[in-house]
């Protein structure tokens, strides 16, 4: 099933970088996205090039499992994985060179029969439990991150327990008692070298002494 397009992470790109310009520059416009505004649950990933082998490291991720029209979604979205993701620091503009944006739109979302009813490399998955003081808790991983990882499914549900906050002892009759749900979902990442070539055409994107200068911002090759 075939969802995202190129369209969807050049938006994000467009968005992000509107952002950093509004700090030093005044009547910055914002993006207006075109694409066809469909309704999906969804995520929006930011990482960077880690080192010379093309390994990427999270820099941000942040989405939602409520269907939201992907105009306005990827727009929130896109600000909310870049910029206040407490598990990192905020991007920065001389960062941008370096970035991949990946946008995920989920589907086919199904309750599992146990902790362990999902395939990897196939489904997401999204879990809820009560933890040590008492309270609901829940966490997901989308369907790439156990695959990247190499993990077995218990390993991936002990680390979806820790990542969603759970402190005490992850014992097998606690895994009984944790509701999974499973997902699908379609997903593109697009590095900022093609944005960079998809925005060169136009008049707020050209070279300069050998730099790329988008929307303003001047970024090392």
């Amino acid at each position: 099933m075939k969802l995202v397009t190129k369209e969807h992470c050049f938006h994000c790109f467009d968005v992000i970088i509107a952002h950093l310009e509004s700090k030093w520059k005044e009547d910055v416009k914002h993006p207006v996205a075109t694409f066809e505004d469909g309704a999906y649950p969804l995520f929006v990933t930011w990482s960077k090039n880690g080192n010379d082998e093309g390994e990427l490291v999270l820099r941000g991720c942040i989405g939602n499992f409520s269907a939201m029209p992907l105009r306005t979604g990827l727009t929130q979205y896109a600000l909310l994985s870049a910029f206040n993701d407490h598990r990192f620091s905020p991007i920065e503009d001389e960062e941008l060179h370096a970035l991949v944006c990946g946008v995920s739109l989920l589907h086919s979302f199904e309750d599992g029969i146990n902790y362990l009813d999902w395939e990897i490399g196939k489904h997401g998955i999204r879990i809820e439990f009560v933890d040590h003081r008492g309270k609901r808790q829940s966490s997901t991983y989308l369907p790439e991150v156990a695959l990247e990882h190499q993990w077995t499914k218990e390993h991936a549900i002990r680390s979806l327990v820790r990542k969603g906050g759970f402190q005490g002892q992850v014992t097998d009759t606690f895994l009984l008692q944790v509701k999974l749900q499973r997902y699908q979902s379609d997903k593109l990442q697009v590095p900022f070298r093609e944005y960079k070539t998809h925005k060169s055409p136009r008049v707020n994107g050209v070279q300069v002494n050998g730099v790329a200068r988008v929307n303003g911002i001047i970024h090392s090759h």
